[in-house]
């Protein structure tokens, strides 16, 4: 099987050196990333209009824009370090990643590009799991493996590095919460490396150096499931980090699978309740193959380019400012729905929110939901 992609676009030197400098400037996530390319065609026009657009949507200061010295040091250092920093369409950048409208505008990848262009899916579960958990965790992915699968999970303790562990042989990718040089949890360094030598791949959207926040764990979860196939949950408690990337991923149109528990087990309780809410139950790794055949048949839609048409940037009129403004507030509303309620035309309203964005008071949801950030 082989999930890969011809390379629709190559960055060049310049080019690259660009779009690091945008993606690591302040508020500039990849989803503001893509609009600012949008409009303005390119990374380098986008970064000269950053403290104009952050000035109008309330910003008091300028947010803090990378340097050309400081992008090229971290492309030095990736070197040294066996990272290449891909582009969405390049070859090696995982297909069904590429195409989510959050996808890393620079991907941070180190090992094998094979192993990421074969079709993939993802083991999850509780980092304090069962035995029981750890052993039929492993149980899938080897099988999975076997069948020709990469295995995703996030190098977490319990059922994630079962998981990995288990298809060392067959081809693992471990998706990383900080930079490639600050791994978590500290004792899965040596798991990493024996990941690497057998031929399996690491993936981070963070700089070197980062170490991992509480808040990054969610954003990796996205990568975790925008990666694969489906998802399989093996164990989760309730409020568990598992049942977040099994969200992100019925939201990105990926399959979700859960693996049933006693009840009498917590670890048990977030599974369970993903079945009741319509997770695929499954007993095998063939019950998971059965149900992604059909996804392989499908055509896999292309990724942004720097060449797009540009879209226009429109400039809003006070009150169309205030309007949109005074619609939003802490209370995650419907992009529709502001569109709708406000009057203001779609491109208008897109145009607010980006300068929003960029001042660093606009916080974007899943399922073109967006809300004002709350201060610190």
């Amino acid at each position: 099987m082989d999930d890969g992609q011809q390379a629709t676009i190559l960055l060049s030197d310049a080019q690259r050196l660009d779009w690091l400098r945008l993606i690591r400037s302040d508020n500039v996530g990849p989803r503001t990333f893509r609009s600012l390319i949008n409009h303005f065609g390119s990374a380098r026009a986008a970064l000269e209009r950053l403290p104009e657009l952050a000035r109008r949507g309330g910003a008091a200061r300028p947010g803090r824009i990378v340097s050309v010295a400081e992008a090229e040091r971290e492309l030095a250092a990736s070197a040294r370090l066996g990272v290449r920093l891909l582009a969405p369409g390049e070859t090696g950048y995982p297909a069904r990643l590429a195409v989510l409208d959050d996808a890393p505008p620079l991907l941070a990848i180190r090992g094998s590009r094979a192993c990421l262009m074969r079709p993939a899916l993802a083991i999850v579960g509780s980092r304090n799991a069962s035995g029981a958990g750890q052993k039929f965790a492993a149980l899938l992915a080897r099988e999975l493996g076997q069948a020709g699968f990469t295995i995703v999970s996030g190098l977490a303790r319990g059922i994630d590095q079962a998981a990995h562990r288990a298809s060392l042989a067959s081809g693992t990718v471990a998706v990383l919460a900080g930079g490639h040089d600050q791994i978590y949890p500290p004792e899965h360094d040596g798991l990493l490396a024996e990941i690497l030598a057998q031929g399996g791949a690491a993936i981070s959207e963070m700089p070197l150096g980062h170490v991992p926040r509480a808040r990054d764990f969610p954003r990796r979860n996205r990568l975790i499931s925008g990666l694969s196939l489906g998802v399989v949950v093996v164990e989760a408690a309730h409020r568990s980090g598992s049942l977040i990337t099994a969200r992100m991923a019925a939201e990105q149109g990926r399959e979700v699978f859960a693996v049933p528990g006693s009840p009498l087990d917590p670890r048990a309780a977030g599974t369970n309740a993903l079945i009741k809410q319509g997770a695929l139950l499954i007993a095998n790794a063939a019950d998971i193959i059965e149900a992604v055949a059909p996804i392989l048949e499908r055509p896999i839609a292309p990724p942004i380019r720097e060449d797009d048409e540009q879209l226009p940037l429109f400039e809003p009129e006070s009150n169309d400012r205030d309007r949109i403004n005074a619609l939003l507030g802490p209370t995650a509303l419907a992009l529709d729905d502001l569109i709708r309620i406000s009057g203001c035309s779609a491109a208008v309203v897109r145009t607010v929110l980006l300068e929003l964005e960029l001042a660093g008071r606009l916080v974007r949801h899943g399922n073109a939901m967006v809300s004002l950030a709350t201060p610190d």
